[in-house]
């Protein structure tokens, strides 16, 4: 078969994503924050993109842009000079004037006042920073205060440590300072002799360099001495790092600090260590509890404590209630996370019996094209110079209409999809959440004859201010739930009605899954056993057995 070569032409369809669609669909999905950021990068790379309002001939108003540039240009000129000649220069440079006369003296100046200290903070301090004052304030040995720091940088945001000891104690195997006796308290790491035995290798590696040496000659007479012998078994040497009395040194020191029950290896400890601080007697009732009956404790079997402690159940409260008292969470109080304020995008008021939407562009920056390039590449396309910088402003001025056009139809997409919002839930914005409606992302793009993608996108990370409270727009979106009479309800409304039912419940005898079920049952919600256990998880509700209450 013979090979040639050949052109040949061919007509086909294909969907081709633009660079201006590939852009609009980018700022679609950003939050309200991001797009300010975006915006703010475009107006310092885009020279020529601007910040102001939009005028009517923005569009395409080429041929008179000179004029009013001109125009713009005299006025500003005025105002200028008028404004010149209502300031008193003279008087105004002639306090700086005075203080130079007569040869080079300090200048005057007005005394301006910071801002407070405090403002200048980044960040409040954490379960770290309060960890590690406390251990800079303490008069420690430098090897215990290089030890402490490791432990409390393996420390959860919780306050347990979540290293092992063994773990801390290979951490200083590459090498650690020892202070010296007789010294400044600075030390070195002593390097054993090549070819030492085991025994030499590991006191070198935990004693200051006097001590290591004489470790040393005391192990080479040693080993003179029982040179003669059939092998005896050599004592098992301690691995290399940290030893092990400083670590746990150091770890008693850091669980002395503030908060009660820090660097604790599991909760058992933890409660076990506050106990101690608040100076309770070993042999109390609650002690007892946290210490010998702990599985118990944690599957709530009060009357079997009781029986095996020989107490009454009601003498059993007091040792309850103080172990409830207690925190599972030492670091909890110093958790540093930053409130996160919510700015809606959209805002849905209320305006007689109808509810108007208006779209936030409060902080969003107004963009044009600067009129001034579009004279400018007016002026060389008449003159025919500078092709490349006519191609450079090309570029740019092209990009800066596909950036306001995509913002455009971004403010255009996100309104069309609250409005139909709005009208599909009308009942909950009158009448509250018992009224929400099921509703999918299919039910809105038929609405509006758009993409469910794009419905998607919009909705993701944007919030809706309404009458009913600041909502994020995927909270509209849920599925139904079969009823007997009437249209589906939503998963929510259902929500809603199990924790209603689980809050006005017996202590005593909670309602348990199967009763749940039977109660939303009938009140003709069609739900299985299994999904009203998986709404109750949801809502972070204990179970039965975890909600009832004993005393």
């Amino acid at each position: 078969m013979a090979l040639e070569q050949k052109l040949s032409l061919k007509l086909a369809q294909k969907l081709v994503m633009t660079p201006s669609l590939q852009q609009a669909i980018k700022l679609l999905q950003m939050t309200r924050l991001e797009l300010e950021g975006v915006l703010t990068e475009e107006l310092e790379e885009n020279p020529v993109l601007e910040e102001g309002e939009l005028s009517t001939d923005d569009g395409d108003g080429l041929d008179d842009g000179g004029e009013a540039l001109e125009l713009e240009a005299g006025e500003a000129e005025a105002e200028t000079a008028e404004a010149m000649d209502d300031i008193d220069l003279e008087a105004y440079f002639s306090d700086y004037a005075e203080s130079w006369e007569g040869g080079r003296q300090a200048s005057t100046y007005e005394e301006r006042q910071g801002p407070p200290l405090e403002n200048t903070l980044t960040r409040e301090p954490d379960l770290y920073d309060h960890l590690m004052w406390q251990l800079r304030m303490s008069n420690v040995p430098p090897l215990t205060r290089e030890i402490a720091e490791l432990i409390i940088g393996n420390l959860d945001a919780d306050g347990f440590l979540a290293a092992t000891i063994e773990e801390i104690m290979a951490m200083g195997a590459d090498g650690f300072v020892e202070p010296i006796a007789g010294g400044n308290g600075l030390g070195r790491r002593a390097e054993p002799a090549p070819g030492a035995a085991p025994q030499e290798q590991a006191a070198a590696a935990v004693l200051p360099e006097p001590a290591a040496q004489a470790a040393e000659e005391a192990g080479g007479e040693a080993a003179a001495e029982d040179g003669g012998s059939d092998g005896g078994e050599a004592a098992e040497a301690d691995p290399p790092g940290y030893p092990r009395h400083e670590v746990e040194a150091a770890l008693e020191l850091v669980r002395s600090f503030d908060p009660p029950g820090v660097a604790s290896r599991d909760l058992q400890e933890c409660l076990l260590r506050q106990l101690d601080a608040r100076g309770e007697p070993e042999d109390s009732l609650a002690r007892r509890l946290i210490a010998d009956k702990w599985p118990e404790l944690k599957r709530r079997k009060f009357e079997a404590i009781a029986r095996s402690f020989g107490v009454a159940l009601e003498d059993l409260r007091p040792a309850v209630e103080l172990v409830r008292s207690l925190e599972t969470r030492p670091g909890r109080a110093y958790n540093n996370e930053r409130t996160q304020y919510v700015e809606p995008d959209v805002y849905v008021v209320k305006v007689g019996d109808q509810y108007v939407v208006q779209l936030n562009d409060d902080g969003l920056p107004r963009l044009r094209v600067s009129r001034a390039y579009r004279r400018l590449l007016k002026e060389m396309r008449r003159e025919g110079r500078q092709a490349d910088a006519q191609q450079f402003l090309k570029e740019k001025m092209r990009s800066a209409m596909w950036l306001i056009k995509s913002l455009d139809q971004r403010q255009r997409t996100i309104y069309k999809v609250t409005q139909s919002i709005v009208q599909q839930q009308r009942a909950f914005l009158d009448h509250g959440i018992e009224h929400l409606r099921p509703m999918v992302l299919r039910d809105v793009a038929e609405d509006i004859n758009m993409h469910e993608s794009t419905v998607s996108r919009v909705v993701s990370n944007k919030y809706v201010h309404t009458p009913r409270g600041l909502i994020p727009l995927k909270f509209f979106f849920h599925s139904g739930i079969d009823r007997e009479y009437g249209g589906d309800i939503s998963s929510l409304t259902v929500k809603r009605k199990i924790q209603q039912l689980v809050q006005e419940e017996d202590p005593k005898k909670p309602l348990s899954d199967s009763e749940l079920m039977r109660i939303l049952k009938r009140e003709g919600i069609q739900i299985a056993r299994r999904t009203v256990a998986k709404y109750r998880d949801e809502l972070r509700i204990p179970s039965s057995t975890e909600r009832k209450q004993v005393f």
